[in-house]
């Protein structure tokens, strides 16, 4: 897993395309900008400039960036940030809104707001029905009706009959994805959904007092259960349905470490939970929502809410290999769930990230 270093000084600072074309003074102008990431999916992106400046050839100041003729409804936005090895692009998408702000005795300050590729996906609501499809299948039909490739690596029941009820295409994929604990994205092109261990995050290390700037570290068992049921009928065999999940699911992602429920175990004895928002028809979808709901609460054991030195490599689905924070939280396996890229011109980049896993070191 590689080191993170402390990055040499160098120049950290944003670079905008708009239209494939690089816009040098949209980082000359620039205030702050930030950039959101969850395992739902959909990047987001919130920039501030100077508003107020002499335009090429003019000695007059003005009013800029309301004109449209760089910034504008709908122009593609990419950036770039970092410095050294931890340069590279953070976010691609669409400018979706424009703001300007104005104070009394502050210059004006202009504003704009995108959001990635998955924006088609969160303004499109159907009411639809599909008939004997799997999630795959799923993924594959919505991101063919926005001009998406589609790759699902997900496995799980083929069901009779889904319906998208008054949802957006967005939502409908998030609700599918929670069901077999998987993320969905936007990478290039192609619309993405996966479960943990086919996703394939970038592995990297962050040492405290180096790279790490700060991190806070939770070992929590408050919703650590030691068995899920989900219940239901199936009507084919007029029978009910009842699957358990158990310690048995989140072993493999525990690496041999003492998970959650191993401590719930010990600390306060046997407690299980029930999942009856969801009503299964067979026993396959039964099985699959139960270890969903396992492992969704087996991966919260422990959490890292952290700040890193601006590293355009942190992403949702790399995996950290934290150090020098105790050999509780010391290791491998924290898998990164939310990142906010932030740039400023008071500290410059930095990467907010928060990143869970299912398992504690030893507490001596």
């Amino acid at each position: 897993m590689p080191v993170v270093p402390l990055p040499l000084q160098g120049d950290s600072r944003p670079e905008f395309k708009v239209d494939q074309q690089v816009q040098p003074d949209l980082t000359r102008d620039l205030i702050v900008m930030q950039v959101d990431e969850d395992i739902d999916g959909l990047k987001r992106l919130s920039c501030s400039f100077v508003g107020m400046g002499p335009r090429a050839g003019q000695a007059n100041e003005q009013l800029n960036w309301l004109d449209g003729a760089v910034l504008d409804f709908g122009k593609a936005l990419q950036i770039t940030v970092g410095a050294g090895a931890g340069r590279g692009e953070i976010f691609k998408g669409k400018i979706s809104a424009l703001e300007l702000s104005m104070d009394q005795g502050r210059a004006p300050e202009v504003s704009c707001l995108a959001e990635d590729r998955l924006m088609d996906l969160r303004m499109t609501r159907r009411f639809k029905t599909y008939e004997n499809a799997s999630d795959a299948d799923l993924v594959q039909q919505i991101a063919s009706q926005h001009g998406l490739r589609a790759e699902a690596s997900v496995s799980g029941p083929t069901y009779a009959s889904v319906q998208q009820w008054n949802q957006s295409d967005l939502a409908f994929l998030r609700e599918r994805a929670r069901r077999l604990a998987a993320d969905v994205w936007v990478e290039g092109d192609t619309l993405r959904m996966a479960t943990r261990d086919q996703r394939h995050g970038e592995q990297l290390t962050l040492i405290q007092g180096n790279s790490l700037v700060q991190v806070r570290l939770r070992a929590d068992l408050a919703h650590q259960r030691s068995e899920v049921a989900v219940g239901g009928w199936d009507d084919a065999q007029a029978d009910a349905l009842d699957e358990q999940a158990t310690s048995s699911e989140v072993a493999a992602e525990a690496q041999g470490q003492t998970h959650g429920l191993t401590v719930l175990q010990r600390a306060f004895g046997e407690r299980s939970s029930h999942r009856v928002r969801d009503v299964p028809l067979k026993g396959e979808e039964a099985r699959a929502w139960a270890k969903a709901s396992m492992l969704t609460r087996a991966r919260r054991f422990v959490t890292a809410q952290g700040v890193a030195d601006g590293l355009a490599q942190i992403q949702v689905g790399s995996l950290l290999r934290l150090e020098r924070v105790s050999p509780a939280f010391e290791g491998d396996g924290y898998y990164v769930t939310q990142v906010r890229h932030v740039y400023d011109l008071g500290t410059g980049y930095r990467t907010h990230f928060e990143a869970e896993r299912a398992w504690i070191g030893r507490m001596t």
